[in-house]
């Protein structure tokens, strides 16, 4: 099972290769939205904005997100790290409910070009 650290790490990871994407996907991520991500088999989230093309985390709570972020992803620690190591396809794992992404209409529409 991923630690907490280890999924930081590979938020941090995600933020750097959408900062030196181009094109499509580049623009997709220049988004200015909240953000939280509930690792749920740790009910850790990670609270921050998608800003610029970046993921910046502000905060790290124990237990799922106590507000309501513009983008709001769920998933297991194992497989967040695991998506950004790039052994798991995101819309085949969002498909088969392994990971939750809700958002606006509108966001939802700019971050299928990430899919």
């Amino acid at each position: 099972m991923a630690t907490i650290e280890e999924c930081r790490e590979a938020l941090d990871r995600l933020s750097g290769n959408l900062a030196r994407a181009d094109g499509d996907v580049r623009g997709a991520a220049a988004l200015d939205r909240s953000l939280s991500c509930h690792i749920t088999d740790l009910d850790h989230t990670f609270a921050g904005r998608l800003d610029g093309g970046r993921i910046r985390v502000d905060a790290v709570t124990p237990g799922p997100p106590a507000t309501k972020a513009d983008i709001r992803l769920a998933m297991t620690g194992d497989d967040l790290v695991a998506l950004v190591g790039g052994d798991l396809h995101f819309a085949k794992a969002w498909a088969s409910g392994r990971i939750r992404l809700e958002a606006g209409l509108r966001d939802l529409m700019r971050l299928r070009k990430l899919l």
